[in-house]
């Protein structure tokens, strides 16, 4: 139940998070790391959605799961207002 406990409230706290800009750090495995930043799009009972956008303006969405964060598999920074 611990587990179930600090997954509601990750997903509280990503909630309070939509439509602002957030950094993740993804790691790949084998000492890969990955920095995007990003729009934290929409919460969902186990999983939110983050919009990418690059120099060619193609627009992306990723997926993550809550489990992902509570493990560090990705790690969310909420940026600060630019």
């Amino acid at each position: 139940m611990v587990e179930k406990n600090a997954l509601c409230k990750i997903r509280k706290e990503m909630e309070a998070c939509i439509g602002k800009r957030v950094q993740l750090k993804t790691n790949k495995g084998r000492k890969k790391v990955q920095i995007r930043e990003g729009i934290l799009e929409s919460t969902y009972p186990s999983i939110f959605t983050v919009r990418f956008e690059n120099e060619f303006k193609n627009v992306r969405k990723v997926s993550y799961s809550y489990t992902d964060v509570l493990t560090n598999t990705v790690e969310i920074k909420v940026c600060g207002s630019k």
